[in-house]
């Protein structure tokens, strides 16, 4: 599929030439007119390699066809897409197409309106050149537009008589201004417009032309290699490299078409090769240049016809974080206190930028972005500007941020007032989901000097909703280069901080060692720093990743030192924490009796400061502390209540924890039927909040009901499901506890892992 080419000469009267015209071509080829073609000759052929738009032409040649019953056609239909994305080829394949089928007797007509270039042409060389393609002398063609327009379509009206109807081709129009005068009044005749803007002021039936799909990418690139060399493998041979190849390329028909022609000029050129020149490239689109078109001179033509508002905001928004950008964080970025609605608007109609997913967010092509960033780069004031923007956006984020951060973990605190803009945690975390692409990245601009105090200020603030969401990868990313931009800031406050925040993202991804290494590292700045509060919730983490790494002396120590350290600062929350984490460590080295005082005492201290969600935390720990003492309708109370509070809080991943607890006391009562459906609702709540570790025990968890249930096979496949969730997650004792339970459910060989995972 080519981009906006398609291999023939346009018709241009606005300097006596010819011209072999394609997007981003840079030379011009100057010929004395010879005769004008006929009607029937005036389109250009078709591009060799055209391919990879079948769905789109259905749709173009459905738009084309006559209308049934008689009925009258819309009679302007409008292409429109990003330059490059190939508009031109597609209405050049729908014309031949049409004329093939016989829908347009009396011929088709094609002029090149140069839209996009310095100087577009006017309506009346437009005009002037249909007229001496329908035959008309020049010598009787007259000045005045409008009565050039009168006799074109005075000229039609007898075509349509004599011949039938004609399809009239506007390729590259950038004004409804170009296209008006050469709407034929007679109504058998069509016009097919191409154009990188959306003109909804012709009333015409529009088809948007996007990117290909990276399937349909890759057969342009092998047919346009095929096409050069029938046996040319270098397409089949690197399928990984293609891939790349065609992401480098953004999808972008012209970029496809100028990465075939790199590798046609160089037969032996692996396609590998070429993708690490484009990936090691300062300037992509700059290396995307066959020498005669080029994907910068493409862009460069829009870029040259927007106003000064819209192409300050074109800049910005290629330094806007994310791969989409909300309205709100736009205006943040122009320093407006409204969105600069007529300024996106140009930008929209050009295509340079589109929707996004959602109402509300807008996107750029990675290649557009890409341009749009060399222009900031390339000048002193246009990178200050930038500069300003995101410092901007930073300070708006982070305010955001820390109001939500107060809902969602529900902490007290002037944010949480109405002029933060959030109701409610359901409210913030609404706002976070729908930032969160944004916040994550600007968090990452700390790894900029400039930025770096402000992105590890929004860092620290994310860390509520990253582990609500458990969004722990992004916590991890964000995590390092906060402690990074905190070492280079020489804030051991912040650096402590981010250590310990990373070191409760890697737990949680289940890197248990490394984990305790950052919490260790964070333990030892605040000590440091005399800080005791801070160095006692260090301890608390610590001794955390250690129950996991199954160090529980250890980890008893830490949460006893935590205690110590916290106790004479006189905060009861992070003390509550202490006794409730000791308890956890204590039920796990079977000292039950002395994890009922501690979650007891946690449950209650929890309770005094107004923390309902770490209450229920400390209420469903201590109902396995009961069961295992032989309370178990204690037991059962407290996971029925701790469910109730998590449900109600929208704790997902802690409400199945809940309903898997409350089915290992439900089976010790006997009641296995129930235990089973509590299990099976665990196991499908934790799959679909993501938490692969906590899906592992709850299906263990159902194996043992199904077992004592005398559901043998259905209990060895619960824990063949288990052994490989143990395995993905690397937790090499819960595999062997798996592969002991296997035995008991009478399982003799270990299952292959392919085996397992396919069940």
């Amino acid at each position: 599929m080519s981009g906006d080419t398609h291999g023939g000469d346009r018709i241009d009267f606005r300097n006596g030439t010819f011209r072999g015209e394609a997007i981003g071509k840079k030379v011009e080829h100057h010929h004395h007119y010879g005769p004008m073609p006929h009607v029937e000759d005036a389109l250009p052929p078709v591009a060799a390699e055209f391919t990879g738009r079948a769905e789109e032409l259905d749709a173009l040649l459905a738009a084309l066809a006559p209308a049934p019953g008689g009925h009258a056609p819309v009679p302007v239909t409008a292409v429109a897409g990003l330059g490059g994305v190939g508009k031109t080829a597609l209405a050049v394949r729908a014309a031949h197409t049409a004329r093939e089928r016989g829908w347009f007797p009396g011929g088709a007509l094609f002029v090149d309106c140069h839209g996009y270039d310095e100087t577009p042409a006017g309506a009346e060389q437009l005009v002037e050149a249909l007229l001496r393609a329908l035959g008309v002398a020049a010598a009787h063609v007259p000045t005045a537009l409008d009565e050039r327009a009168g006799l074109y379509r005075s000229v039609l009206a007898g075509r349509a008589r004599t011949s039938g109807a004609v399809l009239i081709v506007v390729d590259n129009a950038s004004h409804p201004g170009q296209v008006r005068p050469l709407l034929p009044g007679h109504g058998a005749h069509r016009v097919l417009v191409t154009s990188r803007d959306i003109m909804p002021q012709l009333g015409a039936h529009l088809l948007r032309l996007d990117v290909l799909r990276p399937e349909v990418a890759r057969d342009v690139l092998g047919v346009a290699l095929r096409t050069a060399a029938p046996a040319d493998p270098r397409v089949l041979d690197a399928p990984e490299a293609t891939g790349n190849l065609c992401a480098l390329c953004g999808y972008l028909p012209l970029a496809l078409q100028i990465a075939a022609a790199l590798l046609i000029a160089d037969p032996g050129k692996p396609v590998a090769e070429l993708v690490a020149e484009l990936a090691g490239s300062a300037t992509v689109i700059d290396h995307l240049d066959d020498g005669e078109r080029g994907v910068r001179a493409a862009f460069d033509l829009s870029y040259r016809r927007l106003g000064p508002g819209p192409s300050r905001l074109f800049r910005l928004l290629a330094l806007a974080p994310g791969p989409e950008t909300s309205d709100e964080a736009i205006t943040m970025l122009y320093g407006t206190d409204a969105l600069p609605r007529p300024e996106l608007n140009v930008l929209v109609r050009a295509h340079l930028v589109g929707p996004g997913s959602v109402r509300g967010y807008w996107t750029m092509h990675d290649l557009v972005r890409a341009y749009a960033l060399d222009r900031v780069t390339r000048e002193e004031s246009l990178r200050a500007e930038g500069t300003r923007a995101r410092a901007r956006l930073l300070a708006h984020y982070r305010w955001r941020a820390e109001a939500a951060d107060r809902h969602v973990q529900s902490r007290p605190g002037p944010s949480s007032s109405p002029s933060t803009g959030f109701s409610g945690r359901k409210d913030a975390l609404s706002w976070l989901d729908h930032e969160r692409t944004g916040l994550i990245s600007a968090a990452l601009w700390a790894s900029d000097p400039v930025h770096a105090r402000a992105g590890l200020a929004l860092a620290l603030s994310l860390y509520g909703y990253l582990s609500w969401r458990r969004y722990f990868d992004d916590a991890v990313s964000v995590y390092r280069c906060a402690a990074e931009a905190a070492r280079v800031l020489g804030d051991d406050l912040g650096a402590g901080r981010a250590w310990n925040a990373l070191g409760l993202a890697l737990r949680y991804s289940r890197r248990i060692e490394e984990a305790v290494a950052a919490h260790t590292r964070a333990r030892e700045i605040h000590a440091s720093r005399g800080d005791r509060l801070e160095e006692g919730k260090s301890w608390d983490m610590l001794g955390v990743s250690l129950t996991e790494a199954r160090r529980f002396d250890e980890s008893i120590e830490a949460h006893e030192r935590a205690r110590e350290l916290v106790r004479a600062t006189g905060d009861r929350q992070v003390e509550a924490s202490t006794w409730n984490n000791v308890g956890r460590a204590l039920f796990k080295l079977g000292r039950c009796d002395e994890s009922v005082v501690a979650l007891t005492r946690a449950r209650e201290m929890f309770r005094t400061v107004g923390d309902r969600f770490h209450e229920a935390t400390a209420t469903n720990n201590l109902g396995r502390s009961f069961r295992e003492t032989g309370r178990l309708e204690e037991a059962l109370a407290a996971h029925t209540t701790a469910r109730a509070v998590f449900r109600e809080l929208g704790a997902r991943e802690r409400t199945a924890t809940a309903w898997n607890d409350l089915g290992v006391a439900l089976a010790a009562l006997g009641r296995l039927d129930e235990a089973v459906d509590a299990h099976l609702l665990a196991v499908r709540e934790q799959e679909e909040v993501g938490h692969r570790h906590g899906q592992a025990i709850a299906a263990n968890d159902l194996g043992a009901a199904l077992r004592r249930a005398g559901r043998r096979d259905e209990a060895v496949a619960a824990h063949l499901k288990a052994l490989r969730l143990y395995r993905e997650v690397a937790d090499r004792y819960g595999e062997g506890e798996t592969l002991k339970l296997l035995t008991a459910a009478g399982h003799g060989e270990e299952e292959p892992l392919g085996e397992a995972g396919s069940r």
